[in-house]
């Protein structure tokens, strides 16, 4: 899990959940390294579940310890997306685990989305309807349309890295990343900047109105039981 932390209130409100594999030979894997074996395998739609109700299960956990506050958001693959089940399983694993609805956030990258908007639409407003928030992730680093992204039912933006990692220097990625803080924030979305890595990145996001930061600046991604001794020492 990877600590996301409000710049207002400087406290960690959420949590991206990020799934690793420990390999028997080559030790503990990246995502790079095994979602397409997944998805070429039709693996990704029963692991996305488990993930789900890992999710869920373990903001229980964090709920038990007085964290009740601290949401959590989890990717969803294309083939998840397409899924007929997907709202289903959503639903019985925010009823099995008794977790209340706003506390989970699922990301979705624009491709995803793009490449049916009208469907994409209506998955999204069926979704919504739970309860359940819904982040754009990867923003601006594929094919967008800014007349489908008003439609779309959303409540976070988030800032891909490849933007975030040199806009120190590069006033191209600045003005990308001012741009999309500012026609988040016209859209009535919050706004999360992921891959913050330096003192001179989470200083230009706080700066810039942004709302929330993830990334090593702040923690690397941490087992469940050391987020919890992270969450606790921020108190």
């Amino acid at each position: 899990y990877q600590p996301q932390m409000d710049l207002r209130s400087n406290r960690i409100t959420g949590v991206e959940g990020l799934i690793r594999w420990q390999h028997p030979v080559r030790g503990l894997l990246l995502p790079a390294d095994f979602v397409s074996l997944l998805e070429n395998s039709g693996m990704i739609i029963p692991v996305g579940e488990w993930v789900l109700r890992q999710a869920c299960k373990e903001y229980r956990l964090r709920r038990e310890a007085g964290f009740e506050d601290v949401r959590v958001s989890i990717n969803v693959s294309a083939a998840q997306f397409n899924d007929a089940h997907l709202l289903d399983k959503v639903r019985r694993a925010l009823q099995d685990e008794q977790m209340p609805q706003y506390a989970l956030e699922l990301e979705i990258t624009e491709n995803i989305l793009m490449r049916d908007p009208v469907s994409a639409v209506a998955v999204l407003r069926a979704i919504h309807a739970l309860g359940v928030r819904i982040a754009i992730d990867d923003f601006g680093t594929g094919y967008s349309s800014l007349a489908y992204l008003k439609r779309f039912p959303l409540d976070v933006l988030k800032i891909d890295q490849t933007f975030v990692n040199d806009l120190v220097n590069n006033p191209g990625d600045a003005a990308i990343v001012e741009a999309s803080i500012s026609l988040a924030h016209k859209l009535g979305l919050e706004v999360i900047a992921e891959g913050v890595e330096t003192a001179e990145q989470f200083e230009f996001m706080r700066t810039h109105d942004c709302d929330s930061v993830q990334g090593y600046y702040l923690s690397q991604p941490l087992p469940k039981f050391e987020l919890i001794e992270l969450l606790q020492k921020r108190v």
